[in-house]
């Protein structure tokens, strides 16, 4: 293919043409923009690189634009598109909107648009999780294997953390007693926030009292009380200059100066005297002040902390011995183990009880649509297999689809048993009966009419078509059965010239009757196939 620009519509379309005409290209071109492997020899020869778009409406589909989001990969309101490249080196890089994203991302958001059922698989029907969610979607469980899952999560939670609580009860033992001598010291010493400082300053005041009460006195005589004190001195200085300012008014600036100057003499010589009453020796204070800075240095070595830390240290202790003995609260932990045990197995029995009648249910009628279609003997079965004893996540069995492909016979796992062939229509069957709960909005049937005809082929159209009006449905086919019942057809041929290049024509009624008339068969398409042809197109 050269280039190619598709757009797909509503409802079933039929995708035919000769063998070896591309049909497959298109379905393998698809795959690659839904994060399946890349092959260098995709690439078309002489071009340097393959790129595919594919454009989504995802407008009735939250939970891909929640994804989405979740990814930081939003793009336009309402679409979602993907990009492929590969280069001939093997080389390949994927976008999501317009930004680059790893395959991985690319698979995970495919999964939940495009479904491709055929030989070449891109599907999710053999997935043991897929199997789950088609079961549980198609009998409206959901909620309850929400429920599930959430209560199985709460219940692991505690019982983490009862076995952490036995495993660590020891050192926990250490750390609380270690924690509870700690606090009791802490608390004898009681050092509130900040009094080491306070205390420090009180000890150095008491400590040089009496050189702060005798060099105060000295001052004070110094200021006032000697016979040449500075006071005298400067009284006398004050009165020689009052006596020559009659002289010389220049003199004024001066005096108020001294004046100033005596009266802030008086005011320090009388802070002194004050100074001296309230100070006084108190040899018994000075003891106690020293006995406290004494502990309080001697608990921060040991403890390995500050002394003016000490305070905040002692509430910080408290609140981890509060969390230790929360903790150590074995009989409560294990109650509620025990009760987050009850509720999961209370949830996981009834979905349980569920999934088996809805097993049943779906058993019975993929059986009966797979008689239909050409499989009669084979029998479907869903399997509800134990889980281990404390269940999981997903409640108390895993889901197996199985199927018997010959009557008698013992049905196995349908991964391991089914053909491509019969895994395609036992796939059609499931998803027409499942077409209103499942969430995969287009589905691709590449030759699901492998090894069969006639009115079984009718068959397949019709269910195809059945299932076009719940989703939309793509198939590649080689019967005119299968095509008749398409509500658009779209023709795949080789174009002749340097080099083959496959080529896709959406086809008119006109053209319809012809590409029908050329799969009924014959080296020459006369009247007599067209009119068979424009018959069966009537049918639809």
């Amino acid at each position: 293919m050269d280039a190619l620009d598709l757009a797909f519509g509503d409802g079933f379309t039929a995708l035919t043409g000769e063998t070896g005409a591309g049909k497959s290209i298109l379905i393998d071109a698809l795959a690659l923009a839904l994060g399946e492997r890349a092959d260098p020899a995709q690439v078309r020869k002489g071009a340097e690189r393959a790129e595919i778009t594919a454009e989504f409406s995802i407008d009735a589909h939250p939970a891909v634009t929640r994804w989405l989001e979740d990814q930081a990969l939003e793009g336009d309101p309402g679409r979602l598109i993907l990009r492929r490249v590969v280069d001939t080196g093997g080389r390949s890089r994927a976008f999501i909107n317009g930004r680059p994203a790893t395959v991985a991302q690319m698979r995970e958001v495919g999964d939940g648009l495009v479904d491709i059922h055929g030989q070449h698989a891109h599907q999710s029907l053999v997935r043991a999780d897929a199997q789950r969610e088609l079961l549980d979607g198609h009998a409206g469980l959901g909620a309850t294997a929400r429920e599930v899952a959430e209560a199985y999560r709460n219940w692991q939670r505690l019982a983490k953390e009862l076995a952490e609580h036995e495993i660590n009860a020891a050192a926990r033992d250490v750390e609380r007693e270690q924690l509870a001598w700690q606090v009791d010291e802490l608390s004898r010493l009681n050092l509130a926030p900040g009094e080491w400082e306070s205390m420090q300053a009180e000890h150095t005041r008491l400590a040089h009292a009496a050189s702060l009460i005798d060099g105060v006195q000295q001052a004070v005589d110094a200021l006032a009380e000697a016979d040449e004190s500075v006071g005298a001195a400067m009284g006398g200085a004050a009165s020689r200059v009052r006596n020559l300012l009659s002289y010389d008014p220049a003199l004024g600036e001066p005096l108020a100066l001294l004046d100033l100057a005596q009266a802030q003499l008086d005011e320090a010589v009388h802070a002194l005297r004050r100074y001296v009453d309230r100070v006084e020796l108190d040899p018994g204070r000075l003891s106690e002040v020293e006995e406290r800075l004494q502990a309080a240095h001697s608990l921060s070595r040991r403890l390995r902390v500050k002394p003016e830390e000490m305070a905040e240290l002692l509430t910080s202790k408290r609140e981890r011995l509060l969390e230790l003995d929360a903790a150590s609260n074995l009989e409560d932990l294990s109650r509620k183990e025990q009760q987050a045990r009850a509720r999961y197995r209370e949830r996981a029995l009834k979905l349980s009880a569920e999934r088996k009648k809805a097993a049943a249910r779906l058993s019975k009628e993929v059986t009966g649509a797979m008689k239909e279609l050409a499989m009669a003997g084979a029998r479907f079965e869903v399997a509800l297999i134990p889980f281990a004893p404390d269940g999981s996540i997903h409640g108390n069995e895993t889901i197996e689809f199985r199927v018997a492909a010959n009557a008698g016979g013992e049905p196995r796992s349908l991964a391991k048993v089914a053909s491509g062939g019969e895994l395609s229509r036992i796939s059609l069957s499931i998803q027409v009966i499942t077409s209103r709960s499942a969430a995969v909005p287009t589905l691709i049937f590449d030759e699901v009419d492998a090894g069969i005809g006639g009115a079984v082929a009718e068959v397949v159209g019709k269910k195809l078509r059945a299932l076009g009006a719940e989703r939309q449905v793509l198939c590649v086919t080689h019967l005119p059965q299968v095509a008749a019942q398409a509500n658009a057809q779209w023709s795949v041929a080789k174009a002749s010239g340097r080099e083959a290049l496959s080529q896709v024509t959406v086809l008119d009624a006109n053209a319809r009757i012809e590409e029908i008339a050329r799969m009924l068969g014959g080296v020459e398409i006369t009247p007599t196939t067209r009119r068979h042809a424009a018959e069966m197109l009537g049918l639809r």
